[in-house]
């Protein structure tokens, strides 16, 4: 096997943080957090995120970076490395091996939720909500999940776009994608979050994010938080050992780490007072769960002023982040296909991109 880093290194630290950030912000914090947190408790639920992020997941985060530096391949091969170097067994190259067959699972399913996000797009920015009701909105919803041909029309533009920026490598394509992606995706949540502080009930908002009420703290929203914790910030996907098989030795792993859980998490916060102040001041039910971003949100917007415009800039905003992760779910098999058979990237993404589509 050969050692990807021979081809490819990050041009910067900051690129390096843009990309492994919009590696971790994602539909995590966009889709899975905001109605995790409805269904789960509000506050008490985040407070045991915020720990588990803490005690949790920036360990791994740091672990995942040191084996990709040291390793300097792809997740199997940086494992095979570092055992070897360790006289321990081969077999933990499997380990790699897995994670890299749970990327390619995440991936084919990460296209169809963005692929329904591409869909709304064109509804919401043409007013096809403004003014609806609940069942309208509902039936919209169903109508599309029910429709094979347009849900695969969707999943596979999606797919297409990520795969043409993973087929230009490192620096060509997924730099200069997070270059632009990661600035547009915090200027339109910051947008947002003003837009629901004016238009919404930003005091329940925050009330229920941040009011705990400890006696709402089980062990089921103990094991969401931590799940949530491990989803959102990437960890066991194979991602960060990829990207940190391509950091220099300049760069301090413990730093990022906190930098990337950080940045990840604040996004999730974000996205709850983007989301909940819209929810309240519509009598909504953020308990709503998967349903949230695609059913309560909608109507939400098609009932306030400037919805069209706010509700388009919010679905904009989710593909953005579903589209950053993509590339980095990608990468890591790529980076693995051009290590261990010594395929080409520009036949290798190719062949991920459909199998994942048909998976998906």
């Amino acid at each position: 096997m050969r050692q990807i880093e021979e081809k490819q290194a990050w041009s910067s630290r900051l690129l390096f943080l843009m990309a492994a950030v919009g590696a971790a912000v994602g539909l995590g914090n966009l889709w899975r957090f905001p109605y995790t947190a409805g269904v789960s408790g509000g506050a008490a639920f985040v407070f045991v995120y915020l720990g588990a992020v803490v005690l949790v997941a920036i360990p791994f985060v740091m672990g995942e970076l040191l084996i990709g530096r040291r390793g300097r391949m792809s997740p199997p091969g940086s494992f095979q490395k570092l055992a070897a170097s360790a006289s321990a067994s081969p077999a933990w190259r499997w380990l790699g091996i897995l994670n890299v067959t749970a990327v390619f699972i995440i991936l084919s399913f990460y296209s169809v939720i963005a692929g329904w996000a591409l869909a709304y797009v064109p509804k919401i920015a043409t007013g096809v909500f403004t003014g609806a009701s609940g069942e309208q909105v509902n039936a919209i919803y169903n109508a599309l999940l029910a429709s094979p041909v347009k849900l695969a029309l969707w999943h596979g533009i999606f797919i297409l776009v990520t795969l043409f920026i993973v087929a230009k490598g490192l620096q060509g394509g997924i730099e200069r994608a997070v270059k632009f992606l990661m600035p547009a995706l915090f200027f339109m949540l910051i947008l947002l979050v003003i837009y629901a502080g004016v238009a919404g009930d930003m005091a329940k908002a925050l009330d229920f994010l941040f009011q705990a009420d400890f006696s709402k703290i089980t062990s089921g929203v103990v094991l969401d938080a931590v799940g949530q914790a491990f989803f959102s910030v990437s960890v066991a996907m194979a991602i960060l050992i990829t990207y940190g098989s391509y950091l220099s030795k300049d760069v301090s792993i413990p730093g990022a780490a906190v930098i990337i859980a950080g940045a990840d998490t604040l996004v999730a916060l974000l996205a709850g007072l983007a989301i909940f102040p819209l929810v309240f001041a519509n009598g909504l039910d953020p308990a709503a769960g998967p349903g949230l971003i695609f059913v309560t949100l909608p109507l939400a917007f098609g009932g306030m002023p400037g919805g069209a415009l706010f509700g388009t800039m919010f679905f904009l905003l989710f593909i953005v982040s579903a589209l950053t992760s993509s590339i980095a779910v990608m990468e890591p098999i790529v980076a693995w296909a051009d290590e261990h058979r010594g395929m080409r990237r520009s036949v290798t993404t190719p062949i991920v991109g459909l199998l994942a589509w048909l998976l998906g």
